[in-house]
C-alpha cells in the first residue's frame, strides 16, 4: 500500500489510466480530497487547482465515474469538463449536472447497484472511497457510507481510500488494510446535511403519517423536512426499531430518549441497521464506536428475505407526484429531473407485505407554490414504484389507505386528500375510471 500524507502531491496519473472507470463512494462518504484532485487533474478541466494538488495528470483521457447521490457541490458542470459522470438519479448537488445535461442516469434501485458493480455491468476499475483510520486490527471502517463501497473495493483494479481521522469509526462494514492500494491521509470535517427547516405543511403531512407507527414498530425513513417532522411525533412511542438505507439527524434524539430500543426486532436485537448516515457533525460524533448503530452494504439493508423477516415494518418514502390509479414518480417533475428510484420500491413491498406494518409515501399536495397538484390525473415523469406496490399515500389533507381498494375507490380515497382548489377537476378526471371500473 502506497501512503499519501496530508492528501499532498496526489498524482491520479500514477494510479489512473486513460479510459477507466471510477466508482466514487456517495452521500456524507464522499471522498472530497480525491473528488478536488480527480477535477483537478481530469482532461480538459480548466478548473482552479486545489491547494496542495499538482497540475499533472490532465492529460489522462476518456474518464468517467459512477456516485450515487452527492451532497458535496464538488460534481458542479463546469469542474467536469471532460469526465463522463452517471449515477442512480440527481439527488443533492448532482441536480445541478442534470440541468445542464450533463448527468448520464441508470434507473435502478439502490439495492441494484452493487450487484451491478461486480457483475461489471457498472464498470469499476478504480474505487474511490472514504474510510476512518484503522483500528488495532488494521480494519478500516466505512464509516459514513457502506451500501456498495464493500462491492466497488472487491471488483476495483485500483483502490484509493481517503483515510480521515474525522470520520467516525462506525461497527458494521469493514475495509481491511490489504485491500487498500493508495491511501490518501487527511484531516477535514466529512460531508455534512443540515436538517430541512420544518414548516407548517410537513408538519400537517406528518400528523396523518404518525399514527400509522405503533409500539414496536420498525421504521425505514430517508432524510428531509418531512421525516425529521414524523420523528418529531413519536416521542410518546416505545421500544421503536431502525432498519433503513440512511439515516439522519433526527435518529439521534429517539435513541437518547429511549424511544428507539430495537427491543423488540426479531432480528438484530437492540442494533439500528443502517446503510448511510446524512446529518450533521452531532449524528457522526453519536456514531462514533456506539454499538446501537450497524452500518451495511445494500445486500442486507435492501434484500428481500432479509426485510421479510420484519414484522410491523412501516416505511416512510417521498414522490414528486401520484396519479389518481395510485402510481408514484419519485425522479421527474416534466422537463426536470430532480429525485431518483434510490431504494424506495424495495421499502414500499416490503412495509406493504409486513404483517402489521405500512408503506407511507408522503407528499405535499401541491408545487410550484400551489399552483400545481402533486396528485394528478395523468404523471409527468416515470413510474417509480408501480401502483400494485402502493399501499398507504399521505399528503397534509388526510391519508389515502390504497392496499386492496379497487381502482374506483382509489380515485375518490386520492381525490380526497388533494387540494381543495383541485379537487373538482380531480373528480371529473376520476369519474371515467370510476365507470370503466379500470
Amino acid at each position: 500500500m502506497k501512503v499519501v500524507p496530508d492528501g499532498g502531491d496526489l498524482d491520479l496519473s500514477r494510479i489512473l489510466r486513460p479510459g477507466d472507470r471510477i466508482v466514487i463512494g456517495q452521500a456524507c462518504g464522499e471522498p472530497t480530497t480525491l473528488i478536488e484532485a480527480l477535477v483537478a487533474q481530469g482532461p480538459i478541466s480548466q478548473g482552479p487547482i486545489p491547494q496542495g494538488l499538482t497540475p499533472q495528470g490532465r492529460d489522462i483521457g476518456g474518464l468517467s465515474a459512477f456516485i450515487a447521490t452527492s451532497f458535496s457541490g464538488l460534481f458542479a458542470p463546469k469542474a467536469t469538463d471532460g469526465l463522463s459522470v452517471s449515477s442512480m438519479g440527481a439527488i443533492g448537488t448532482l441536480r445541478s449536472l442534470t440541468k445542464a445535461h450533463r448527468l448520464s442516469v441508470i434507473p435502478c434501485h439502490v439495492s441494484q447497484v452493487g450487484p451491478m458493480i461486480e457483475a461489471g455491468i457498472i464498470g469499476c476499475d478504480v474505487a474511490f472511497i472514504q474510510v476512518s483510520p484503522a483500528d488495532t486490527e488494521g480494519d478500516h471502517s466505512c464509516g459514513l457510507i457502506s451500501d456498495y463501497v464493500r462491492a466497488a473495493v472487491t471488483k476495483a483494479r485500483v483502490v484509493v481510500a481517503e483515510v480521515n481521522d474525522q470520520v467516525p469509526f462506525t461497527y458494521g462494514e469493514t475495509i481491511p488494510a490489504s485491500a487498500i492500494d493508495h491511501a490518501v491521509h487527511t484531516s477535514r470535517p466529512p460531508v455534512e446535511v443540515a436538517p430541512a427547516r420544518i414548516g407548517e405543511t410537513d408538519r400537517a403531512i406528518a400528523g396523518h403519517a404518525a399514527p400509522f407507527i405503533e409500539d414496536g414498530s420498525v421504521i425505514q425513513t430517508g432524510i428531509g423536512a418531512v421525516p425529521d417532522a414524523i420523528l418529531r411525533l413519536l416521542h410518546d412511542r416505545k421500544d421503536l426499531g431502525v432498519h433503513s438505507g440512511m439515516l439522519g439527524d433526527g435518529l439521534v434524539d429517539l435513541i437518547e430518549s429511549g424511544v428507539v430500543t430495537n427491543a423488540r426486532k426479531p432480528i438484530d436485537r437492540g442494533v439500528s441497521v443502517n446503510g448511510a448516515l446524512i446529518g450533521t457533525r452531532r449524528l457522526y460524533d453519536f456514531a462514533h464506536r456506539n454499538p446501537q448503530i450497524r452500518m451495511c452494504a445494500t445486500s442486507y439493508t435492501h434484500d428481500a428475505a432479509v426485510l421479510s423477516r420484519l414484522d410491523h415494518f412501516v416505511t416512510i418514502n417521498s414522490a414528486m407526484e401520484v396519479d389518481l390509479t395510485g402510481q408514484v414518480n419519485a425522479e421527474q417533475s416534466g422537463a426536470a429531473y430532480l429525485g431518483g428510484t434510490g431504494g424506495q420500491a424495495d421499502f414500499v413491498r416490503a412495509g406493504a407485505r409486513s404483517p402489521g406494518g405500512h408503506a407511507i409515501i408522503a407528499l405535499p399536495a401541491t408545487a410550484k407554490r400551489g399552483t400545481v397538484s402533486r396528485i394528478t390525473a395523468a404523471l409527468s415523469g416515470p413510474v417509480t414504484t408501480a401502483r400494485s406496490d402502493v399501499d398507504v399515500i399521505v399528503t397534509e389533507f388526510g391519508a389515502a389507505e390504497l392496499k386492496g381498494r379497487t381502482l374506483a375507490e382509489r380515485t375518490r380515497r386520492l381525490v380526497a386528500i388533494a387540494h381543495p382548489d383541485f379537487q373538482e377537476e380531480l373528480a371529473r378526471e376520476a369519474h371515467s375510471i370510476q365507470q370503466r371500473g379500470y
